[in-house]
């Protein structure tokens, strides 16, 4: 039997009908689809959304970029279980998409991409927006996604879109492989109809696997561990995509290794578990990245091991230090030189923990005792960061985070991903449950909170959910406000004014950059940005977009709205100016290094001098082979 649709009729009734399964649960994979019309996908999947209405449930965007960002942000929350899909007009629609399938690659999350695409009759030639390429006919700007998709097809007839619709939900559900699929769809191929098999719109579950160790490796991996005196653990944004973190929390319990966490793992134990030591690398506590530094043995968990947990190969300083990888994509797995275990967190977890049982394996207590001493006197740091004496004055940054640290419990998901404030929350943050701590640092991208946040909020509709923004990162990509306030997802804002790239400011200043182009502030006499402030009045124009703006100017201000924010059934953003313009956020200092290559030759003193700091560092760093 066959029904005759048309391409992309077709393409939205197979959409709905696929699911994932993991542990006995089911749930549909493509849960909405996001989406801006143009005149590439306007009659095409515009009119198929339309028509199956019903079936699949669609969002309007205000940015491409944006719509990718709060699919991810629902991938993410739906532990890559299930996601949307995002469809573009060509042209700009299209090549807008790039960043965000970037990130989505980046941290192995999936997303679904459907960008128009140029008539393949070649009817019309060149249509309106279509990139001309002399040397090739079958090139469009689509091509660009090719680098950042984990699978890329162009449906060019429409029988095509069997194989290639069937090759991406695998992609998609692929817990290695997953990450930005793009099915680019040419105009006219999308408004072509064809009698399809109606077996093609059955039901479908993808199985999400969870393999377990390879019996060799888990011994290989049970003597390292057995035989190391100092180990650390550090967990990785794996260990939350495979709901791992009771089997970690069972691990360490058992065997007293402490463990660090990645930005993308943190929340992986409660920050009160005993053996949590916060976070590793150059943005980590001096408790994790000291026991980093001492380590004979690192278990890396679903980690990447990128150069901020590294610190650029100088953090693992012990002279006979090994890594022991257990992650479920081999090409992680063999990272430094490492033992690797390839196999799901949670499997893999599970088999170390009852293969180090059978002979009651655990650290030596003065380990113990060691690292929680540490631990203690970090948490005092924190209180210390945290309090404010004086209420009636602007907050910190720090202060901040500690007003909005009093008022959550374990339901809050607070988003993060660019500025000075993934550094701060790495160190100060307290997460008190497995998905309160959002931080997208893969790909660390200005823009990704709001969006995302709307992403979450429409996985977690239940939970109050914040975007934490800085200034630059707001003026960046602040349109999705618009679609909260127009389909009522009472996402809560907390805008930090800092005047300017506050982060990126404080690194420039370390490099010899001497804040060059960082300040958000009128060029001076001397051509240089160092004038006054601007008077940009953020808190208005999130207000012209519709939402709600509760403006704090002191840290009781901001202790009451925050309160009232996170009360809020509606839309709702929190607006505060903190003490510290020309400061990056005045929590700890960096507890390790990360490499950003200072000039080698200059006459300004201040990079002469980084340069001289540069070096001494860089003799630090090692090769772990």
């Amino acid at each position: 039997m066959t029904t005759r649709l048309t391409v992309a009729q077709a393409l939205v009734r197979f959409l709905a009908a696929q699911y994932t399964e993991r542990d006995g649960v089911r749930q549909r994979l493509i849960g909405a689809t996001w989406g801006i019309f143009g005149h590439g996908n306007v009659a095409g999947l515009g009119q198929a959304l339309v028509e199956y209405a019903d079936e699949m449930p669609y969002h309007q965007g205000r940015n491409e970029q944006s719509m990718v960002h709060a699919a991810v942000g629902y991938a993410r929350q739906s532990n890559r279980l299930s996601t949307h899909a995002v469809t573009t007009s060509i042209g700009p629609g299209a090549t807008n998409l790039v960043t965000g399938a970037a990130l989505a690659t980046i941290n192995h999350l999936p997303v679904l991409l459907l960008p128009g695409d140029t008539f393949a009759t070649r009817a019309a030639d060149p249509v309106l927006q279509q990139l001309e390429v002399p040397y090739a006919g079958d090139v469009s700007v689509n091509d660009a996604l090719r680098p950042v998709s984990r699978y890329f097809d162009r449906v060019t007839r429409p029988e095509a879109l069997i194989p290639a619709a069937l090759q991406a939900m695998r992609v998609l559900t692929d817990p290695v492989g997953t990450g930005a699929v793009t099915l680019a769809l040419p105009q006219d191929v999308q408004a072509e109809a064809y009698d399809w098999p109606d077996a093609f719109f059955a039901e479908r579950t993808w199985s999400v696997r969870r393999p377990g160790a390879d019996p060799a490796e888990l011994a290989e991996a049970v003597t390292a561990i057995r035989a190391a005196k100092r180990p650390l653990l550090i967990a990785g944004g794996g260990v939350h995509h495979s709901r791992a973190e009771e089997a970690l929390a069972e691990f360490a319990a058992a065997t007293g290794i402490p463990v660090a966490s990645t930005q993308a793992g943190k929340g992986s134990l409660r920050h009160d578990h005993p053996q949590d030591v916060g976070g590793v690398g150059h943005t980590g506590t001096a408790t994790a990245d000291e026991l980093a530094r001492t380590a004979d043995l690192v278990i890396g968990v679903g980690t990447r091991y990128t150069d901020f947990t590294t610190a650029s190969h100088t953090l693992f300083g012990h002279g006979d230090v090994r890594f022991l990888n257990l992650n479920i994509a081999p090409y992680d797995a063999h990272k430094l030189a490492g033992l690797p275990l390839v196999a799901d967190a949670r499997s893999g977890l599970q088999e170390l923990t009852q293969a180090l049982g059978l002979h009651a394996h655990r650290v030596a207590d003065a380990y113990v005792a060691e690292y929680g001493e540490d631990k203690e006197r970090w948490e005092q740091r924190v209180d210390a960061c945290y309090e404010a004496e004086e209420p009636d004055v602007r907050p910190t940054q720090p202060q901040v985070l500690g007003a909005l640290d009093a008022i959550v419990d374990e339901s809050d998901v607070i988003i993060n991903a660019a500025g000075s404030l993934p550094g701060d929350l790495h160190k100060l943050w307290r997460a008190r449950s497995r998905d309160q701590y959002h931080l997208e640092y893969g790909y660390s991208c200005m823009g990704y909170e709001i969006p995302a946040a709307i992403g979450v909020k429409l996985a977690a509709p239940d939970r109050p959910v914040w975007a934490l923004v800085g200034d630059g990162t707001y003026l960046m990509m602040p349109t999705e406000i618009v679609t909260a306030v127009q389909e009522g997802i009472a996402i809560k804002i907390l805008l930090i004014q800092n005047h300017g790239y506050a982060s990126i400011g404080g690194l420039s200043e370390e490099t010899g950059g001497e804040r060059y182009g960082t300040a958000y502030r009128y060029r001076a006499e001397d051509g240089t940005f160092t004038g006054a402030p601007l008077p940009v009045d953020l808190a208005a124009n999130v207000a012209s977009l519709g939402m709600r703006v509760l403006r704090a100017k002191t840290v009781q201000d901001l202790r009451a709205a925050l309160a009232e924010a996170r009360a809020a059934d509606t839309p709702t953003c929190v607006y505060v100016e903190t003490q510290t313009a020309d400061t990056v956020s005045g929590a700890p200092p960096a507890q390790a290094w990360w490499d950003v290559p200072v000039a080698e030759t200059a006459t300004r003193a201040s990079a002469v001098k980084a340069r001289e700091l540069y070096e001494r560092h860089v003799s630090t760093r090692r090769r772990h082979l």
